[in-house]
């Protein structure tokens, strides 16, 4: 037993060394030098700058907007359509979660490419849509088209990771539910939503998470002209107008806090859940 354990920890130590080396160093290091700045030397120069300028403001603003709403409307369309999954018994399950395996990999230049075909100011649903009179102008490069942007690749994550989360609801609950008197509507809101709880709060802060963390999709589609968290950060890496790798690490470590709050959030809400209090 104590060479299994012996062997066990032996084989974790090269995922250790690479969880320390790729994880745990580069945050040290954006931490370090957050907290540095080539006018005030150390403090909190750059996070003060940070929260009294309107511009970053508006780039935390945007981020968490743009990250929300595709996340919201991301995972009300996977949970309609993984349990719709569950209930279809043929190949077309198979093909629809291949597809969506392919379709969430689908990102950055060639996503950004292929929905300026489709919904850019020329792009050919865009002006069907004109012709038929259902809309009079839209754009793509807008808060709003990037709501649409980011819904598309949140949806078939969100199918991937609900699709085994049905496997809880046992179809004999459903029956038992039934004879007790209970229609679809009582079933969902006292048995089907409080199972499924952890795994759609799970399920929301990834795609929250993927979300914020974006970059090549919409770096691709307004050439890093739209003002959001991680367009600035990599504008002050390797901008050619100005250069200030503290002030983006100061960025990236508010970045990283938004994403800490949501998981605490999600852990708390999660302890109330009925699966886990059960």
């Amino acid at each position: 037993m104590t060479r299994g354990k012996w062997l066990a920890a032996l084989c974790l130590v090269p995922f250790a060394l690479f969880f320390i080396v790729f994880e745990i160093a580069p945050l040290i290091w954006v931490m370090i030098n957050s907290l540095q700045s080539e006018e005030f030397g150390w403090g909190f120069a750059n996070f003060s700058k940070i929260f009294n300028s309107k511009f970053y403001l508006q780039a935390i603003q945007y981020s968490l907007e743009i990250s929300f709403w595709s996340s919201v409307f991301g995972i009300i369309i996977a949970v309609l359509g993984a349990y719709s999954l569950r209930r279809v018994d043929s190949k077309l399950r198979n093909f629809v979660n291949a597809f969506a395996n392919m379709t969430s990999n689908f990102a950055g230049v060639p996503l950004a490419f292929a929905f300026i075909i489709l919904l850019g100011f020329n792009g050919s649903i865009t002006i069907m849509l004109k012709q038929a009179g259902i809309i009079e102008d839209f754009n793509l490069y807008s808060k709003t088209g990037l709501i649409i942007l980011y819904t598309y690749f949140q949806i078939p994550l969100g199918v991937l990771l609900l699709y085994p989360a049905f496997d809880a609801l046992r179809e004999d609950w459903r029956e038992s539910a039934a004879l007790l008197g209970a229609d679809g509507w009582q079933f969902w809101r006292h048995i089907g939503l409080p199972v499924l709880t952890p795994a759609l709060l799970g399920t929301f802060v990834i795609l929250l998470a993927n979300a914020l963390g974006a970059y090549a999709t919409v770096y691709a589609l307004t050439t890093g002209n739209f003002n959001v968290l991680p367009i600035r950060i990599a504008a002050m890496v390797s901008g050619d107008i100005s250069l200030d790798p503290n002030l983006a690490s100061a960025l990236a470590v508010v970045l990283v806090a938004l994403m800490t709050l949501v998981t605490v959030v999600h852990q708390l809400l999660l302890k109330r859940s009925y699966h886990v209090s059960r």
